[in-house]
This record gives structure tokens, C-alpha cells and sequence, in this order.
């Protein structure tokens, strides 16, 4: 398939609604988001720190900093060009890498957090509507509002007690830059929000209706996301299988491994033997793609062999809960491969599958090989975010392998009609509805 007709797939976070919490310090922005958060009751609502993008000191300024008498009241300290690129990663459904931020060192630390597919994300700070960039990313624009005395009592509790700061340092850098700046950069953002609310967490009402409006847009989203499917669906009905399908030499041994495997009145334990043993020719046949060199040895004997070596490593990536029963094949054929896990599941009142749960290999852009595990492959529904997580965490769809023992015709095709590069390696091709049968006799559950 060539990249014309690729057909294309946004995951549930892609287009991740961006909603901007500004107000002055100590107004409560980030307790109102927490609010916001408790009261959408979802788990991919994710709040971010503007906090985390002031720029690094200088020597003369760090000093200045720990004399509070540098300005962190001013647009000027905040990294903008730095958070319009994380913002814009996050928008497009790609991975983030946010600096995490010391006020007790007055710097940026060497870790980063990892943002990822978040459906929501609030963005909280003093200039969250300052610059229009940022506005321009915007679903809502919020403007938390609170009596300066209030807002004054809070900073000095939370600098006290969180960073590490004197009442007479916290007072000083207030009336030298916090109270001036707020009426000639933050006041002004009123101006442009959407939404003001004052009280902070006690105005119930302007939260209720904040989660109404967020719950009514991921509900369209959602609803776009499965018809998206539907769409792939009728377009993989109507195509011939793909050829970088690869299904496993049906030999007289694998005929007999099936005739085992599905057989209702085979013992648990012989199922599980024979189900390693076919797990194990599925890896082996999909490390066939793995990268090689020309290697010469010496034998025992005393002659030349020249054979092939790696130049890659190879990882494997297990969808839950199924492709566990992949992992005792996997480690027969490769004993030191690297795992990690990714828990897909199917909403019963959508039927839309959702991401819960990713813990991926270090370094998995640069392996030559990655594996997804997963014993059935029916709609292809996750078999599609799988593969687009890994393609967001730099995985190449070219080294890509997804190994299955049952799938449809359809839902392979849906899978590789946006993944054209992708390979399935197959044991055996079903119906494309097939109840998931496969992990629950492997697993007794």
C-alpha cells in the first residue's frame, strides 16, 4: 500500500481537548482544576503546571532568585516557545516530555514527566491566556478570580510549607513583583476567559457546568472515534487479505497443534503445552524480520562457519490481559528479551476500546524489532491503538511485528490498511468476530 492510499486513524486522544486555568497567585487555580478533575470522574484527565516551564537561571540570576529579588511574576520567565511545542505534541496525540521544575533550587531538574494520551488536559498558571498560541490551542478559557488578602495568605502558607521559603522573603518578593505584575500581565487574561469564576472550589455550579460541557465534547469525540472504526471496517470487508498478513505454514504439526487447541475436551495442561510450543513458532517466524550480519565463527572442530548475528535488539510489548500467554513462548525463544505492557480495553456500552495502562521498554524507537503480543485479533479495534502507540513512541511501522495466534480477515486488514508496514504473523485465520476464547482457556479464567 503506498502512502497515498494509507488510510488514516486518530486514536480517542488525538485532538486532546485543551482547557486553560489562569488567575492570579494564590487564587486557587490549581485546587479549581483538582475540582474540575473529581468532578469528571474520567481517567485521562491530565493538569499540567505551567510552573514547569520557567526557564533556567542564570548564576547572576539564580542568586538573585534565592535573594527574592528576581521576577517570576513576568511573562518573561516562562519558557513559552518550550510550552506551545509540548502543548502542540499533546494536541496532536504524540508523547510529551514535560521539565520538572525545583523552587527550592530555583532550576530545572534532569528528569522529565512523560504526557501521554490524555483525552483532557488543564493547563494551569498565572499566564495560562497570555500568549495566543496557547489560546489558539484552547477549547476553554478559564479565569479563576479571589480576593487579593485570600490569595496574599496562600502563597505565603504554600511557599512556607512547600518551598522552602521565609515569611519575610515570600512578603518582599509579593509586593515587589507578585502585586504589580498581577494588574499589568494577569488582570488583563479576565478580559479573554470564557468562563470567570470566583470562589474557586465553592462556586459548584460554574464546575458542574465546566464537567457538563468537557463530558458533552468527549461524548461527540467518542462517538467520531467509533464510527472512524466503522469506516476502516467496511473499507477492510471489501479488500483482499493484505500480504504482509504472513500466515504460519499449515505442515501436518501445526494442523495437529490446532486440532489440540481447539478441541473442547483436551486437558488444561495439554492445552497449555501445545499453545507454548505454537507460541514459540509464531516468535520464531516473526524474528526472521530482525535485522542481520554476516558473522564468521570458529567451530569446536576447528573450521569456518559463516553465519548471521543480530545488529539489533528485539523487545516485545504484551497487550493485556491476553498476550501473557505469550510470554512462556517468548522466553523459550528469546530468554532475554525486553517486555512491556500496554492494557487495552473494550468499553461494553461503546464497544469503543480504550487505553488504560502503557509501560513500554527504554529505548524502543532504537530496537530493530518490536513485538506486539496479543492471542486473538477479532475487530482489530486494539490491535489499531496498539500499533499507534508504538508508531507515537517512535516505534518505525517497519519493525513492528504483531503476533497472533487467531484473527479475522477484517480486522487484519483494518490494522494494516493504516498501518501498511506493520506484519501479522498468524497461526490461523478465523471468523472476524470470534469470542476470545484463546486466553481464556490458557489462563483458566
Amino acid at each position: 500500500m503506498t502512502a497515498a492510499s494509507r488510510n488514516h486513524y486518530s486514536p480517542p486522544w488525538g485532538d486532546a481537548s485543551i482547557i486553560g486555568v489562569a488567575g492570579s497567585s494564590g487564587s486557587g487555580k490549581t485546587t479549581l482544576a483538582l475540582a474540575i478533575v473529581a468532578s469528571l470522574n474520567l481517567p485521562w484527565v491530565v493538569i499540567m503546571s505551567m510552573d514547569s516551564f520557567y526557564k533556567p537561571l542564570t548564576l547572576m540570576e539564580s542568586r538573585a532568585a534565592f535573594r527574592n529579588e528576581f521576577d517570576f511574576d513576568s511573562p518573561d520567565a516562562i519558557d513559552f516557545d518550550l510550552l506551545v511545542d509540548k502543548l502542540s505534541d499533546i494536541k496532536q496525540g504524540r508523547v510529551a516530555e514535560v521539565p520538572v521544575y525545583s523552587f527550592e533550587k530555583h532550576n530545572r531538574l534532569e528528569q522529565t514527566t512523560t504526557i501521554y494520551s490524555p483525552h483532557v488536559l488543564i493547563l494551569e498558571g498565572i499566564f495560562a491566556l497570555h500568549d495566543q498560541r496557547v489560546l489558539d490551542m484552547l477549547d476553554l478559557k478559564i479565569f479563576a478570580e479571589a480576593d487579593a488578602d485570600l490569595c496574599l495568605s496562600r502563597r505565603l502558607v504554600r511557599d512556607v510549607k512547600e518551598r522552602g521559603r521565609d515569611i519575610e522573603g515570600c512578603i518582599k518578593q509579593w509586593f515587589g513583583f507578585v502585586k504589580p505584575n498581577f494588574y499589568k500581565y494577569v488582570a488583563p487574561q479576565r478580559e479573554i476567559a470564557d468562563i470567570i469564576i470566583p470562589r474557586g472550589i465553592e462556586n459548584k455550579v460554574a464546575i458542574s457546568m465546566i464537567s457538563g460541557q468537557i463530558g458533552k465534547t468527549l461524548s461527540h469525540k467518542s462517538v467520531k472515534h467509533r464510527l472512524e472504526l466503522s469506516r476502516l471496517g467496511k473499507i477492510a470487508e471489501d479488500s483482499p487479505l493484505s500480504p504482509n498478513a504472513l500466515i504460519l505454514e499449515q505442515t501436518n504439526q501445526v494442523k495437529g497443534i490446532h486440532t489440540l487447541l481447539m478441541d473442547p475436551n483436551t486437558s488444561r495442561e495439554d492445552y497449555l503445552f501445545y499453545f507454548d510450543r505454537m507460541a514459540g513458532m509464531l516468535i520464531e517466524k516473526a524474528v526472521d524480520f530482525l535485522p542481520l550480519e554476516p558473522a564468521q565463527v570458529i567451530t569446536p572442530q576447528g573450521n569456518v562457519y559463516m553465519g548471521l548475528r543480530k545488529t539489533a535488539e528485539v523487545s516485545a510489548v504484551v497487550i493485556l490481559r491476553g498476550g501473557s500467554a505469550f510470554e512462556t513462548g517468548l522466553r523459550r525463544s528469546i530468554p532475554d528479551c525486553r517486555t512491556g505492557r500496554i492494557l487495552i480495553q473494550t468499553n461494553y456500552r461503546t464497544g469503543e476500546p480504550e487505553l488504560h495502562y502503557r509501560a513500554l521498554p527504554n529505548n524502543i524507537a532504537e530496537h530493530g524489532l518490536v513485538l506486539l503480543l496479543d492471542p486473538q485479533m477479532s475487530s482489530g479495534g486494539a490491535a489499531l491503538m496498539a500499533a499507534r502507540v508504538l508508531t507515537d513512541h517512535g516505534v518505525p511501522e517497519d519493525r513492528i511485528i504483531f503476533v497472533t495466534y487467531l484473527a479475522g480477515r477484517v480486522g487484519v486488514n483494518r490494522v494494516l490498511s493504516v498501518f501498511p508496514d506493520v506484519r501479522v504473523v498468524v497461526a490461523r485465520m478465523g471468523d472476524d468476530m470470534e469470542d476470545r476464547w484463546v486466553e481464556t482457556k490458557y489462563l483458566g479464567c
